[in-house]
């Protein structure tokens, strides 16, 4: 489960930023408060990324920076409405490892954000980037998985990725419907154990050559799931 940091005043803009990112499937924290951020520094070091308005209430995301760099590396991508040259050659001498310019495109935003993902901490710090199943073949980097008979791509979603990489991780063994929302959604969000069943049936019908009697996707009645792999 990646999680990202908001520090952001302009409520309207923290809320959009919100969606989005969690649509992608990534847990979201918000802060609209510069001196709630900067009390919370060593807190926020430890996400897997921090989006920070530079223009704050009380305390600049300059200094909040300054104070998250005594304790972590976390990538920090500067928000801002300053968007000349100087401005953003200071964002990155504090320790930024990226600026973008307000008003910014959201799918540009989104794709910055998968880079820096990538870049520092690619799928939580594994080593692994792809993941075989069967004839299929899954890239974690890029969220994609490749059928190697016909060549085929499909586009999976951030939150599909993340399933498949924890099944990976647990293979072989029974994991609760309660564990995989645990792990993957996180304990600030609600989603039902309906939802993780949607998901299986989609894997199956993705990657089992007959979905009614699956090889790799199991259900472990009132329990939850089991994932083989030859």
């Amino acid at each position: 489960m990646i999680k990202i940091c908001v520090v952001e005043d302009e409520r309207s803009l923290s809320d959009m930023i919100r969606m989005n990112l969690e649509m992608e499937g990534y847990t979201v924290e918000i802060f609209n408060d510069g001196q709630a951020a900067f009390d919370k520094a060593q807190e926020i070091g430890q996400f897997n990324l921090v989006l920070l308005d530079v223009m704050l209430p009380k305390v600049s995301g300059l200094d909040i920076c300054d104070e998250i760099r005594k304790t972590s590396k976390v990538p920090i991508l500067f928000l801002s409405a300053k968007g000349t040259t100087s401005d953003k050659i200071a964002g990155l001498k504090k320790g930024g490892n990226d600026y973008l310019s307000k008003p910014f495109d959201l799918e540009e935003l989104l794709l910055r954000v998968q880079i820096l993902l990538q870049t520092a901490s690619p799928l939580n710090a594994t080593t692994e980037t792809a993941l075989v199943i069967g004839n299929k073949t899954v890239d974690y980097t890029n969220f994609e998985v490749e059928d190697k008979n016909t060549g085929e791509t499909l586009r999976l979603s951030k939150r599909e990725i993340d399933l498949l990489q924890f099944f990976a991780e647990n293979e072989g063994r029974v994991v609760s419907r309660d564990e995989i929302l645990d792990k993957i959604w996180g304990k600030e969000q609600f989603p039902t154990t309906r939802t993780i069943d949607n998901y299986i049936l989609s894997f199956r019908k993705l990657f089992e050559e007959d979905p009614k009697n699956p090889h790799y996707f199991h259900s472990i009645r009132s329990v939850g799931y089991k994932f083989t792999n030859d």
